[in-house]
């Protein structure tokens, strides 16, 4: 893991005095809301629905024991005992009071962590493959690149003001687990014929009311050229993107108006006027970043445990964990593991203090000190061996952390919605909750198989309905929540965008429509087909009959109980 520098220390412990001099002013008056809000927002401080919220970073996902105990006392002294994950990695308190926050950024930083550039227009934190790593089909780790394009986008000088926010992801697999297709920008580490490593660089994915797939700018960019190409990319957006219209400013409807050829010229004309050298990280700063991530000391074992293929034998609920919640490490002898913060009835993405506690002695003692934070709203435990698998499974359990629904139809990403957001339309957590409990037979989400669901409570798309096998989308229609149902959504390697089933449906029409559509599913899958896959080959056309089917149906029975 990277650990801060003097000048990381320094540049947080000031932007942290900076800030509490702006609190202190708002506090007593000589600061309007107006002129504070671009200050807050700056420092990860929403004004929403009914308290102030904060958002931390948590640089592409990876977080330590330390960090995680922080954030459990931060949860219990400052807010109401737990925080939210997110789909960007990072961890959101829905109720801190403002006097307190600058305190807060104190208490991060003792632990290397801050809130800079976690909201406004400007660069965000930088996301990454939860598995980086470990994954065997990796082709390098993407996490020093992360690294250093968080080094290199704090504060950069000139795109503190862009025209909207801007997100970049990073993979480094080759089954894209980081969503990069749907991103501002993403990055693909890849050999090239000659195997060297270099990226795949595609720009302008993005969701929101304008939902968009990346396009490639760049096939193969030379791995020492990253910096000053992103440059020239950020430098068109920035000097081209739109202004006058925060609906159409963000850089996704710039390649979309100029044109894909179009745009690739643009940068790559603008790349050419750069000083590649002045711009790029030297080699040994490369080098320096990505001695932070070196393997752990790993024990050299075999890959198969007999301790652990006997505690599966004997408790099925272990071997249904494992089954469903590990992932294949490229160290013998070693398992990563998703754990999944969708208990049944749970709010998705929510850790109690206690929780934290618990996992973090969980992650200090079995995974080298390390774990993840997931797009989902999952955690990862990346380094456990597999001879501790039942002690971790054991711990886990007792902490209600055991969830054996990792990518299951109950494993749903859900914004906060309706009940914490100032720009949400409709609620989303008590549509997770109520599609949870329909599901909740473990043989029944066993026999579905991998099935995305993500429900966002607006169109800003904060819970990638677009992008869901399963997408739900709540609105306001005539002063009552509305739901729009899709399909076919991807934020893989094969990126899609899901497609309408039909008409707007009640909240509490949801999961009977998505019980239709699941059903419509077994009628139609071949032999071990997944949602995805099925839905690819048959088209949406059988799962518009059964949806249109069971609005049909939920009608005619609410006019005979009317009668």
């Amino acid at each position: 893991m990277y650990r801060y520098d003097e000048f990381d220390e320094r540049f947080v412990r000031e932007r942290v005095a900076q800030f509490r001099g702006q609190v202190e002013r708002r506090l007593e008056g000589s600061l309007t809301e107006d002129e504070f809000k671009p200050l807050r927002l700056k420092n990860g401080l929403y004004l929403q629905l009914h308290a102030y919220m904060l958002r931390i970073a948590v640089p592409y996902g990876t977080l330590n024991s330390r960090q995680l105990r922080q954030l459990a006392h931060i949860a219990e002294t400052y807010d109401k005992g737990y925080g939210h994950f997110t789909t960007r990695q990072n961890l959101q308190f829905n109720w801190p009071k403002l006097k307190d926050v600058p305190d807060i950024l104190d208490l991060l930083a003792d632990v290397e962590m801050h809130c800079i550039q976690t909201s406004g227009n400007c660069i965000r934190n930088v996301t990454a493959d939860q598995f980086a790593g470990v994954a065997k089909d990796e082709v390098e780790d993407p996490r020093p690149t992360a690294e250093l394009l968080r080094q290199w986008s704090s504060l950069h000088p000139e795109f503190v003001w862009l025209p909207r926010k801007f997100k970049i992801a990073v993979t480094g697999a080759e089954h894209d687990r980081a969503a990069i297709k749907v991103h501002d920008i993403g990055l693909k580490l890849k050999r090239n014929a000659a195997g060297e490593v270099g990226y795949e660089v595609i720009v302008g994915g993005g969701l929101g009311r304008t939902p968009m797939i990346g396009k490639v700018v760049r096939d193969f960019l030379p791995k020492e050229e990253l910096l000053a190409y992103l440059e020239a990319i950020m430098r068109v957006y920035n000097s081209e993107g739109r202004r006058d219209n925060k609906y159409k400013a963000r850089v996704k409807i710039l390649v979309h108006e100029t044109g894909e050829e179009e745009f690739r010229a643009r940068v790559e004309e603008e790349y050419a006027k750069l000083d590649g050298p002045t711009i790029n990280a030297p080699e040994e700063e490369v080098e320096r970043i990505a001695a932070y991530f070196a393997p752990p000391a790993y024990e050299d074992l075999a890959e198969d445990s007999a301790t652990l293929d006997g505690a599966r034998a004997s408790d099925p609920a272990l071997d249904r964990f494992v089954e469903q919640n590990g992932f294949a490490h490229k160290q013998p002898g070693y398992i990563a593991l998703t754990i999944a913060l969708k208990e049944i009835g749970a709010v998705p993405g929510d850790m109690s203090a206690d929780q934290m506690r618990a996992f973090a002695d969980i992650a200090e003692k079995y995974s080298f000190d390390e774990f993840r934070v997931t797009h989902s709203q999952n955690l990862v435990l990346p380094h456990v061996k597999k001879d501790d698998l039942p002690a971790v499974y054991a711990a886990l359990k007792e902490a209600g952390l055991a969830s054996a629904n990792a990518g299951l139809i109950t494993d749903i990403i859900a914004c906060p919605g309706l009940d914490y957001c100032a720009l949400a339309t409709a609620k989303s957590i008590p549509i997770a909750q109520d599609i949870a409990k329909t599901f909740a037979d473990p043989d029944r989400q066993k026999a579905i198989g991998d099935l995305p669901i993500k429900i966002s409570g607006c169109i800003n798309a904060c819970g990638h309905h677009h992008v869901g096998a399963i997408g739900i989308l709540g609105l306001e229609k005539g002063g009552r929540e509305n739901y729009q149902i899709t399909i076919g959504g991807d934020a893989t390697e094969h990126a899609a965008l899901g497609e309408r089933l039909g008409p707007g449906i009640d909240a509490g029409d949801v999961p009977g429509a998505i019980e239709a559509v699941v059903e419509t599913y077994l009628a139609e899958k071949q032999g071990s087909e997944s949602f995805i896959e099925t839905v690819r080959r048959t088209g949406a056309e059988p799962f518009k009959a059964g949806f249109t089917a069971f609005i049909e149906a939920r009608a005619a029975a609410q006019s005979e109980a009317a009668e």
